[in-house]
């Protein structure tokens, strides 16, 4: 696999460890799983429970009627690490020993982007306004309880107030990049760049609102 500084694992290292039922987004392994029904969720986080007691190691559960999405990081590493792996493959042949079904495609994480020229004097609102705190990471703003989109801040050169200050960005796992692409060029959208793809692309709705679809790719060198 391989390692970043501080035994964090990029999106090389993690496609590396064959976690078919994960993706890297971000900073975390994210996984969901399909289920019978509210009860077999309950079940299912159950049985995760007792590996995660075990091993010390403990992911974020968002139990659904339909389905169960996990999230696995090192918060003490500040991103995926050999642990994380380890207990994703647990939980794995958990899902598996109730025959639940992986959602690959249906795993995504947003963020919400503000184009400024001066970030200190803006970010101090932002704070306030959500809630929020500051990543311990990146200069960015994230939700205390891990369960609202991050908040980051594109700098620009000062100039008159624009249209749209905000653009969306969504993550979604590379092999489904397209797929989300295609369906929102064929609801109406438009293609404004792709020069930086695989990174992201640029997409805007039919009022040029923009939005960013995004990747792990292209943000560290492969392996040699």
């Amino acid at each position: 696999m391989t390692d970043q500084p501080d035994g964090i694992l990029d999106g090389h290292g993690v496609a590396a460890a064959r976690l078919d039922d994960w993706r890297l987004l971000f900073a975390a392994l994210h996984a969901r799983f399909r289920t019978g029904g509210f009860a077999q969720g309950v079940a299912f986080v159950d049985r995760i429970a007792e590996q995660a007691e075990k091993a010390d190691h403990h992911p974020d559960i968002d139990l659904r009627y339909g389905f169960v999405h996990v999230r696995l990081s090192s918060h003490d590493a500040g991103g995926v690490t050999e642990r994380d792996v380890s207990l994703a493959r647990i939980i794995s042949e958990l899902a598996d020993g109730l025959d639940l079904t992986p959602e690959t495609g249906r795993l995504q994480v947003p963020e919400l982007a503000l184009d400024t020229a001066d970030v200190e004097a803006v970010k101090p609102f932002w704070r306030a306004v959500l809630g929020y705190v500051d990543s311990e990471q990146d200069d960015e703003l994230v939700d205390p309880d891990g369960r609202l989109p991050t908040m980051w801040f594109q700098e620009t050169e000062p100039h008159e107030t624009p249209r749209q200050r905000f653009h969306l960005d969504v993550r979604v796992p590379p092999e489904f990049a397209q797929q989300r692409i295609a369906a929102a060029l064929e609801a109406g959208g438009t293609m404004v760049s792709e020069d930086r793809a695989p990174r992201f692309w640029v997409l805007a709705d039919p009022e040029g609102n923009k939005a960013c679809v995004t990747t792990w790719l292209g943000r560290t060198p492969p392996p040699e």
